[in-house]
């Protein structure tokens, strides 16, 4: 691991490998740590505190409005995907990666997010609603966070119920299903601790 100062002064860690080239908005290559610093001075345009980013990704529109605002900065998901590789949080969501970079906040990993997630949604939705929540739970830690966006809605419902005629029937209308599945996303990117918000430099 090689550590890289960022300009709140605090270092973070990143893999040395020197086969991971990177690439600025403009077609330059640059090297890891490079792009660790553009994408934690591009940050503060985006989300001004670590609050601010947990809401903003816990809702699958808002997150892809930002992961289109920082594509079109040249944060795209590939570059983001191998700096989580780098930060060795491939277990993890991409929420943690930019947290880390932002924040210096320590990563999650899906199954602990899913874990913690699973324990609130239990007391908050009744037995079928559970059901499927546990279902895209699965699917998140398996396959990341993708498995939350919206346009994965109709496709789970396929693979858990077969119809959707059956999937209503179960969880209610549409609009209702939706709800669930956007509403148990804020319990995943909730923070464990009350301390004090940070803030982006």
């Amino acid at each position: 691991m090689v550590e890289v100062t960022l300009a709140d002064g605090n270092k973070r860690k990143i893999r040395s490998m020197t086969a991971t080239s990177f690439w600025s908005a403009d077609g330059t290559p640059m090297s890891a740590a490079q792009f660790m610093e553009n994408l934690f001075g591009a940050m503060p345009e985006f989300f001004k505190d670590e609050d601010q980013l947990r809401a903003i990704w816990s809702d699958p529109a808002t997150r892809k409005s930002l992961l289109a605002g920082l594509a079109d900065k040249g944060f795209g998901d590939e570059p983001l995907a191998e700096m989580q590789k780098l930060i060795e949080a491939e277990n993890s969501d991409l929420f943690d990666v930019l947290a880390y970079v932002a924040f210096e906040a320590a990563p999650e990993t899906r199954a602990e997010r899913a874990s913690k997630a699973r324990a609130v949604v239990h007391q908050q939705f009744n037995d079928k609603q559970q059901a499927f929540v546990d279902f895209v739970l699965a699917q998140y830690v398996k396959q990341g966070v993708d498995e939350l966006d919206d346009e994965k809605l109709p496709p789970l419902l396929k693979l858990r119920y077969g119809a959707l005629d059956d999937a209503i029937r179960d969880l209610g209308g549409a609009e209702q299903i939706r709800q669930v599945f956007v509403g148990f996303q804020r319990y995943l990117y909730e923070s464990n601790a009350g301390g004090p918000t940070v803030r982006a430099q």
